[in-house]
């Protein structure tokens, strides 16, 4: 948290808004850097639930937030998109299941959300605007996932992470990639799809005839064979339709219960959060000059801040 702040507070950044969390970790950084710059806490629930992520996204987005770094996985990420789901975000790699957030230095990545929350730099040149799972259940509120939504076989959430791949019945992904871990990766092992594909991914799961047997690794730490009876592109905007009994996991984790003959609609659209690429971000400052100021004595005698727009 230390090293993101420095980054933003180097691009120029003076207004910080952040979500408490239970241990104080993002209080205490913002502490150290409370005379360079204003911290304040957003007002949210204190459940120890994805409802925290949910309503400080909700709080981030009324306060007017340029951009917002996450740090999690999959799961923070999606609860983040259901309070804000069109957000301007950098996500930090930080969890169980990384497919979406990526691997980045924490001070670059500070910096590059930074660059967009100051308009340095023009969002649609360095961020890309990703698809989302929409799911529509019978009688029930919507819903959303931003990896894969799947249905699988059992009668309550339970254990929230999905174990037991003989229990999957059918999945929607936005991407496939054979690198990942997670159900994305079983419809990388057969269709690799990329996030800029304005295409998704269509799994019919389980044995059947003419179908195939996958090895993926499902989950950290464990390959399992999974049998797909069938794989298809489909374009986005396109219904899927499923029907319970059965539970719904969302980008990894089981969220919602089907109950025996009620319906659920999933549909992909790229209408959820733009993602900014932080090496493209950077480049760009680089390119424009961003980060460098002729050298003065004055200059020469303390730490460089980021050459303004008009300076």
């Amino acid at each position: 948290m230390r090293r993101a702040i420095m980054g933003a507070l180097a691009s120029g950044v003076d207004d910080f808004r952040y979500m408490p969390d239970t241990h104080g970790i993002t209080a205490a950084a913002a502490e150290e850097f409370a005379k360079e710059a204003n911290f304040v806490a957003v007002e949210g629930t204190h459940t120890a639930s994805t409802l925290d992520t949910i309503r400080a996204a909700e709080a981030m987005q009324e306060e007017g937030c340029g951009a917002v770094l996450t740090l999690g996985g999959d799961g923070t990420n999606r609860a983040f998109a259901l309070g804000w789901q069109d957000a301007t975000i950098v996500p930090i790699s930080t969890g169980t299941n990384n497919v979406f957030p990526t691997m980045v230095e924490a001070t670059v990545a500070g910096s590059a959300a930074g660059l967009i929350a100051t308009e340095q730099v023009p969002l649609k040149d360095v961020a890309t605007q990703v698809k989302a799972v929409h799911v529509k259940i019978e009688e029930e509120k919507d819903d959303l996932a931003l990896v894969d939504a799947v249905l699988a076989a059992d009668r309550f959430v339970g254990s929230r992470a999905i174990w037991g791949g003989e229990r999957l019945r059918e999945a929607v992904l936005t991407r496939a990639e054979s690198s990942a871990v997670g159900i994305t990766s079983i419809g990388g092992l057969l269709e690799p799809l990329a996030p800029d594909e304005d295409e998704a991914l269509h799994l019919k799961l389980g044995p059947g005839e003419g179908g195939v047997s996958v090895l993926a690794p499902i989950a950290p730490g464990l390959y399992e064979p999974i049998a797909v009876r069938s794989h298809q592109r489909i374009p986005l905007e396109k219904n899927v339709f499923l029907q319970g009994p059965g539970v719904l996991a969302f980008d990894g984790e089981r969220e919602r219960v089907l109950k025996p003959g009620q319906a659920a609609t999933l549909q992909v659209a790229r209408n959820g959060p733009w993602v900014v690429d932080v090496p493209a971000t950077l480049k760009y400052a680089a390119s424009s000059g961003l980060f460098q100021e002729a050298l003065t004595p004055d200059s020469l005698s303390g730490k460089k801040k980021l050459q303004k727009d008009g300076e």
